[in-house]
């Protein structure tokens, strides 16, 4: 009995899989023919697909399969996001990414947090709670946007950048907020910067010497062993790199992220591939993360609670809006102002005022808090599945109108 269970199970979840992939393949045509970016229509799909309409797709946000497809996925994701950043530009604007991916998730949670406070009647611990949990961007959805809509460089990168170093502030302001939320601590300014320097510099370690390794391995001009199974060596290298940098207690998406960095700039490091295995290397990175984002976003769209959304409807469609109109200007005009050397556009911190998806990372945080019955963790869940509508609805199928409208966009 137990085996044929254990049949039926794994046919179930080929079944979903299957499912996903059709559905995901009919997503991103109806995305090419509307010239969007396809994260808005894997949503909406998800939506259509999941339990709560047709219950094509139905795979429980704390399974561990559902787990493991997010953590990879968001890994894979960021560092094909990472392979395609290229490090001149990132020398011009590395100011900009550590002011607003530190000092500015904290002027998100604080304002976020402030705004839940009077519009959903929280004690302010809790609202704080709330601001902290949305504070950080997504790289599983900016990346693609980014892959999809030709940007200007540097202003994609920095948007980029940003959404994979603010993940681990992100954690730290969330965690450091609960420990006070649920009386096992106080709010300590100096431990929480160790513990951010911590996570950072760890996960670029980690993330270095796997991505020199690699590079080495797939491109040294002599040693290049490993060339013909550089597609393999990418899947090793990303599991690996957010294994160990998460063992030591360091952020996994930064490692990832270096990791890709070091991949995508190997003649920067005195490595080079030849044009034949290059090519199929970008073929295999593009197509894999490719699958990775029709997982995760009819995953996020199937899982949506409507029950618990309908709930705080009107006070987090409010909240979420100061989000994204009030908190994220803010934010990109203090932090960025701060970098004379970038020597930023208006037109430019505009468009980057606009670019602050909501996604799989702040869903994550929603879910660990859920599970640890933290002080208000159904309201926070419930506001991030609004964020995570509203901003990816609206902000993201506008991203190139947006650009255009700036002149912004470039030719490929």
């Amino acid at each position: 009995m137990e085996t044929n269970a254990a049949i039926e199970t794994a046919k179930h979840v080929l079944v979903v899989f299957g499912a996903v992939l059709a559905f995901g393949m009919l997503s991103a045509l109806i995305a090419r023919k509307l010239k969007m970016p396809d994260v808005a229509v894997l949503l909406i799909v998800g939506i259509c697909v999941g339990p709560a309409m047709a219950g094509f797709v139905d795979i429980k946000a704390d399974s561990a399969l559902n787990q493991v497809i997010l953590i990879f996925g968001s890994c894979y994701i960021l560092f094909d996001g990472g392979a395609s950043l290229r490090l001149k530009v990132l020398k011009e604007v590395w100011i900009t990414i550590l002011v607003i991916s530190t000092l500015g998730v904290l002027i998100t949670a604080a304002i976020t947090g402030l705004t839940a406070y009077y519009f959903l009647n929280l004690p302010m611990i809790v609202a704080l709670l709330l601001g902290a949990s949305l504070a950080s961007t997504d790289p599983a959805t900016l990346v693609p946007i980014f892959k999809q809509v030709p940007i200007k460089d540097r202003v994609a990168q920095t948007v980029m950048s940003e959404s994979a170093f603010n993940d681990a502030m992100g954690a730290i302001v969330t965690f450091t907020v609960l420990a006070v939320a649920m009386g096992s601590g106080s709010f300590s300014p100096a431990h929480s910067v160790y513990d951010l320097l911590k996570q950072a510099s760890l996960g670029i370690v980690v993330g270095g010497a796997l991505g020199y390794a690699a590079a080495f391995a797939i491109g040294h001009a002599k040693y290049d062993f490993l060339v013909e199974y550089a597609p393999l060596v990418t899947l090793m290298a990303v599991i690996g790199a957010y294994m160990q940098a998460d063992s030591l207690g360091a952020s996994g998406f930064m490692a990832v992220f270096v990791f890709g960095i070091i991949i995508g700039n190997q003649d920067a490091f005195g490595f080079e591939m030849g044009d034949e295995e290059q090519h199929r290397l970008e073929e295999f990175i593009v197509t894999t993360a490719l699958i990775m984002r029709m997982f995760i976003f009819i995953l996020l769209g199937a899982q949506v609670d409507f029950a618990l959304m309908d709930k705080y409807l009107v006070g987090g469609a409010a909240v979420v809006a100061v989000l994204m109109l009030v908190a994220r200007p803010i934010t990109v005009f203090v932090c960025a102002g701060v970098d004379r050397r970038a020597r930023w556009s208006v037109k430019e911190l505009l468009f980057m005022c606009w670019t602050r998806e909501t996604g799989v990372i702040p869903a994550a945080l929603a879910g660990l808090l859920l599970g640890m019955k933290a002080p208000g963790a159904e309201m926070i869940a419930s506001v991030t599945f609004i964020a995570v509508l509203m901003t990816i609805l609206v902000q993201a199928p506008t991203t190139a109108w947006l650009a255009g409208r700036l002149g912004l966009l470039i030719e490929r």
